[in-house]
């Protein structure tokens, strides 16, 4: 009897729990911005992944310990089927993070958002019309204005995003606008050469280094990625495999082009966005901005 030689221990370390999950669920967006990632606009698709492919994908990711999903796009309100995604991920324990361009919000949707387990997040620009257009290249800055001081009227959790392109961009009066609202929980971050201003280049440099490491996300095809920016490193088809195999899969992906690894610096204190580039939602002190699980070896705004 030919006994098979028993192979010898991986010496990675297992993929740390999946706590984290991205749900991309359209391209479509009524904004057109200069800097978006992923080439969202009002010319986007849905994709492939139906409504209840989503519902699997949450029943699984809930099954697998996962704390927290963010419902992103494009523009995620655009979904019809966002608010059962939302109430279901609710009732199976999980918080829900909207990030949205807040441009339209109708009323049903500002009852969602209320619920206990769900906050918002949006991008803000500057406090100029012109140039927020120049930025969008459409004209929603009093629109998106307004609602963020409608969610602050409602006590509903939001925390906004500052993407800096540079060029004489006003961040400081956009936040100076944006504490005027009420908004305390504001974050700074360059523009990544990914998606429309890369021209499709990808590039892994720009990433933030907790690629794969606790989170991933599944783009509107049904591919489970790195992360929302890292969305050429793919790891298979939700539709397919299980959320469980794929996110090994992934951080497999993520360690191979040292995204697992890359050490940053250490985020101040206060949370004043100290931290570059961003790896959110959460820049811990504790832990400083890079990955948990070494020296050197939660989840990111997708400011789009």
């Amino acid at each position: 009897m030919t006994i098979a030689p028993i192979a010898p221990p991986s010496s990675a370390p297992p993929a740390p729990p999946l706590t984290f999950l991205w749900l991309e669920l359209t391209g479509k967006c009524q904004l057109e911005c200069v800097h978006c990632y992923n080439h969202s606009g009002p010319a986007g698709s849905e994709g492939s992944m139906t409504y209840d492919d989503w519902i699997a994908v949450i029943d699984q990711a809930a099954a697998l310990g996962v704390s927290t999903v963010q419902m992103i796009g494009g523009e995620p309100t655009l979904y019809a089927g966002l608010p059962g995604l939302v109430t279901h991920a609710l009732g199976r324990g999980m918080e829900v993070e909207v990030y949205s361009n807040l441009v339209r919000v109708t009323p049903a949707l500002w009852e969602l958002f209320a619920q206990p387990g769900v906050r918002l997040a949006t991008s803000y620009y500057t406090d100029d019309p012109a140039q927020h257009l120049e930025i969008t290249r459409r004209n929603a800055l009093p629109r998106t204005r307004a609602n963020i001081g409608q969610a602050v009227a409602m006590g509903i959790p939001l925390r906004v995003g500052i993407v800096d392109l540079g060029n004489g961009q006003r961040i400081d009066q956009a936040k100076a606008d944006l504490a005027e609202l009420g908004i305390t929980d504001v974050g700074v971050d360059r523009m990544r050469i990914l998606g429309r201003p890369a021209g499709g280049g990808c590039d892994a440099g720009e990433l933030c280094g907790r690629c794969g490491s606790g989170i991933a996300s599944i783009l509107p095809d049904g591919s489970m990625t790195v992360c929302p920016l890292g969305r050429w490193l793919r790891a298979g088809d939700v539709r397919e495999k299980p959320v469980a195999d794929l996110y090994a899969g992934a951080h497999q992906l993520a360690r191979e082009h040292g995204l697992t690894v890359k050490r940053m610096p250490v985020c101040a204190p206060d949370g004043d966005g100290q931290c570059e580039p961003k790896c959110r939602p959460g820049c811990d002190p504790a832990l400083g901005c890079r990955p948990p699980g070494g020296d050197p070896p939660p989840p990111p705004s997708d400011d789009d």
